[in-house]
């Protein structure tokens, strides 16, 4: 019991750290933007703090010798889950038992978010991170699938916004691979950045975020959409990508703020092709309500 608590407190904690979380945060503005009750707030938010902690530590279970050889991870702590594996993968059955419970109690759309979720991140994990472009596009769909926590799953608003939170964690992705481009280099590990290079998955990362950026200004919100064509112009520098990645992060970041808060104001999406309200229902996703 108390290997598993360390377990999970060293997961939290090392992410809170490495501001890994963010879709927590973007789950919290989706329900803001639909206007959840509170108690539906809550239960939401809760599920997706232990459904965050499902993932991550399942990526640790699955990269801890990796990790042991990274001069860039946390050794002590990656020490001490090789040598309480098994009680890591209690810890996993239990969380997925207790996600599973919840959301058969409260909203079946809860399991279909802890499938995808949980299982996105264990296929990167164990396998998809080493395929070129099968990452980045791993990402993208997780990107999508840890927010549905946020909403009833026949909500089109809620669906408009996670395809936006989607394209941003591919431009986030392709930053984490130029990032770890030399060490996956050395150690044989196939990314996209290895695959490409550093200038064509710059290349590839710019076009998502034009990409991001026409999607905001057809669906989400026209003028929020063209700000978000400042990130390509943002300068990238090998060596650097920590600084490059907090200056896409504002960038994006505070557009999203920006659509969701218009969202909240005016009540539905601001797109030259679209305009979505929060009453508006995926009728066939009824079922999963």
């Amino acid at each position: 019991m108390g290997a598993a608590l360390k377990i999970l407190a060293d997961v939290a904690l090392y992410r809170i750290r490495k501001r890994e979380m963010a879709n927590l945060a973007a789950a919290a503005t989706v329900m803001v933007a639909l206007h959840l009750s509170w108690d539906e707030i809550a239960a939401r938010l809760g599920f997706g703090i232990l459904l965050n902690l499902l993932a991550y530590l399942t990526n640790d279970y699955c990269d801890v010798d990796e990790d042991l050889q990274s001069p860039n991870k946390d050794h002590e702590k990656a020490r001490f889950l090789k040598d309480h594996m098994r009680a890591a993968l209690v810890l996993q059955i239990v969380l997925a038992a207790m996600l599973a419970a919840v959301g058969a109690l409260w909203s079946r759309g809860l399991i279909v978010a802890l499938v995808a979720g949980a299982g996105i991140c264990w296929l990167y994990s164990a396998r998809l991170k080493h395929v070129p472009i099968a990452d980045v596009a791993a990402m993208a769909v997780w990107g999508a699938a840890m927010p549905m926590v946020a909403f009833p799953l026949d909500s089109l608003l809620g669906w408009c916004l996670v395809a936006q939170l989607a394209l941003f964690s591919a431009c986030f992705e392709t930053i984490q691979v130029m990032r770890d481009h030399d060490e996956d280099t050395a150690t044989g590990t196939r990314t996209t950045a290895v695959l490409l290079g550093i200038e064509r998955t710059l290349v590839l990362e710019r076009l998502l975020m034009v990409l991001s950026a026409a999607y905001a200004i057809l669906v989400v919100n026209c003028w929020v959409g063209l700000a978000l064509l400042v990130a390509p112009l943002l300068p990238f520098e090998k060596g650097h990508e920590d600084g490059y990645w907090n200056r896409v992060r504002m960038v994006q970041g505070l557009a999203w703020l920006a659509m969701v808060g218009w969202i909240v104001w005016s009540g539905s999406t601001m797109g030259l092709v679209a305009s979505v309200d929060g009453s508006q229902l995926v009728e066939w996703l009824a079922f999963i309500r």
